[in-house]
């Protein structure tokens, strides 16, 4: 049976479910289920139960409601950091596709520290979560042994162990830095340079591999000394645009492995006085909300938060709820084009030498 910290405002003399069994007309055990969501209740009785609880501010408890039900409705989600507006993006995006599930949410961050790791795995069984959805894009393998042994439902981005009760979201990476790729080659770009992420996560090699692949499909030769390794940071950013500034033979065009490394481009760019996009082409991924506010708004190739939210609580209601759940759910990418991409410096002045008409600036 469930118990709850009631408004203060509300108190009468009437506590708790037995107030909000009267108010609705039903039985305590009929209240009882319904905020356990047990399936059998007589839909207009649950509507009755959870109007009365909204009126009379009802707070259920949540570890008595887990006790009495061997459930708690809580599923976990795991993050790498929280400076990143992709996660706490990312984060509303769960939150919001959880409510409307019925279940609550437990947010850790590991800040890639092995302590933090500990303290999240510790937080996650305290509260007793039916799944967690490791959104880190690299596997955290003390938090998978620690969680699995456990029998907690898992799901991870890109890669994961091969056992019972872990599912994997499979983002098609090469979709959108395909679609990035042409949009800079149809443009007129053949000097195209890329800063990746951390190259032991998997997702950075595979926007990096994608990106090799699709220059390759152009007919377009990589330079390796355009292919810098990043850090996902603005800080990281700048230092790699660093690098291509000190060489005598730079890039028109510029891919950044995410949005906080375009960022630290666009940075280093405006304080060395190069104008994007006229003097140089800049293309983020995951579509931050920031991309669209930056100077120059930043072409970008969408990663949806959503997209990944509702995978990951899809995939986490399959294994707790049984209702056969997938090894693999996919997300896609899609380029987003805005004004921080344009023509390759000199290309108008060649257009005019050859006398054609002068084409559509952009898009």
């Amino acid at each position: 049976m469930s118990r709850a910290v009631q408004h203060p405002k509300k108190r009468g003399k009437l506590l708790g479910i037995h107030a909000v069994a009267a108010k609705a007309r039903v039985s305590i055990a009929t209240v009882s289920r319904t905020i356990n969501r047990v399936p059998t209740v007589n839909p207009q009785m649950a509507k009755r139960v959870w109007a009365a609880i909204d009126e009379l501010g009802y707070v259920p408890n949540i570890q008595a409601r887990a006790l009495g039900s061997g459930r708690s409705g809580v599923l976990g989600l795991v993050i790498s950091e929280i400076t990143n507006p992709f996660f706490p993006e990312l984060i509303q995006g769960f939150e919001d596709v959880a409510l409307a599930s019925g279940y609550e949410i437990l947010v850790s961050s590991t800040n890639y520290d092995p302590k933090r790791m500990e303290l999240c795995i510790r937080r996650m069984l305290e509260r007793k979560v039916e799944g967690v959805a490791v959104m880190t894009f690299g596997i955290e393998q003390p938090l998978v042994e620690e969680l699995a042994e456990r029998d907690v439902p898992l799901v991870f981005v890109d890669a994961g162990p091969e056992r019972p009760g872990i599912s994997l979201i499979k983002v098609n990476y090469h979709h959108g830095v395909r679609q990035g790729v042409q949009h800079l080659a149809a443009l007129g770009h053949r000097k195209i340079g890329f800063i990746s992420g951390p190259m032991h996560l998997h997702s950075a090699r595979s926007r990096a591999e994608a990106f090799s692949l699709s220059l390759a499909e152009c007919g377009i030769k990589p330079r390796a000394k355009w292919m810098l390794e990043g850090d996902h940071t603005m800080e990281g950013g700048i230092r790699a645009m660093e690098q291509i500034l000190d060489s005598a033979d730079r890039p028109t065009a510029v891919m950044c492995s995410n949005d906080m490394t375009a960022l630290g481009v666009l940075h280093k760019a405006y304080r060395v006085g190069l104008r994007v996009p006229d003097d140089l082409s800049v293309v983020g991924f995951d579509d931050i909300h920031m991309a669209e506010v930056m100077i120059p708004p930043l072409t970008s190739i969408r990663m949806s938060r959503l997209d990944l939210a509702q995978a990951a609580i899809t995939a986490l209601r399959a294994h707790v709820e049984g209702t056969g759940p997938q090894r693999e759910y996919q997300v896609d990418t899609r380029l987003v084009v805005r004004e921080s991409t344009g023509y390759p410096p000199g290309a108008m002045t060649d257009l005019v030498k050859n006398g054609k008409a002068e084409p559509a600036r952009r898009r």
